[in-house]
């Protein structure tokens, strides 16, 4: 065999190797994701209860002020309809691919929000969405009470995590967005 077949052979078998690897990676099965636990302190505030009812789009406004105030940008969009769209773009082999995710919200025992994935698109690909979680999960910096759960396709926003003025907390009561219904409890701290 000459060398330029066997340099051929060579190069084909490492683009294969590579690029089996690259779908091994994502696609292999994803680690178990640990829920923050909220203190029994953050988790029980006594005090003075507000409820709180408000509008998908002023819930949309509010917390994209809370993201941006969490620190680095998020490379994803979001609104907020008669379910949570997310929307962000994926760069593989120097192309991007437009990703967008759907997810109802439901509400926990604890009052934080669970976002149940019901949708995905990734351009024309057909990639499982624990793997497009999972990549989330790993190349972006979210808050420390956003959790993302690939192997369950939820988004955990433990809402007893956030500051907000004061020492006051937050819980959620109902959120019904189809109805445009959303409950809230602004718990602060009595004297």
């Amino acid at each position: 065999m000459n060398k330029w077949k066997f340099a051929f052979f060579a190069l084909a078998g490492t683009l294969l190797f590579a690029i089996l690897l690259v779908v091994f990676l994502a696609t292999r099965p994803v680690d178990g994701v640990n829920l923050a636990e909220s203190s029994k302190a953050e988790s029980e505030v006594k005090g003075n209860v507000l409820v709180v009812q408000t509008t998908r789009e002023e819930l949309e406004s509010i917390s994209k002020k809370y993201l941006k105030d969490a620190g680095s940008p998020l490379p994803l969009d979001f609104t907020i309809g008669d379910d949570i769209q997310l929307k962000s773009t994926l760069k593989v082999f120097y192309t991007e691919i437009d990703i967008s995710m759907n997810f109802d919200p439901i509400v926990d025992e604890k009052g934080n929000i669970i976002l149940k994935q019901t949708g995905m698109n990734v351009g024309l690909l057909n990639i499982p969405p624990e793997t497009t979680m999972k990549i989330m999960r790993d190349t972006v910096d979210f808050p420390s009470w956003i959790s993302i759960n690939p192997n369950k396709a939820e988004i955990y926003i433990d809402l007893s995590r956030i500051n907000i003025a004061s020492g006051s907390r937050i819980k959620a009561k109902e959120v019904d967005l189809p109805k445009d219904k959303i409950l809230l409890e602004i718990i602060v701290p009595g004297e």
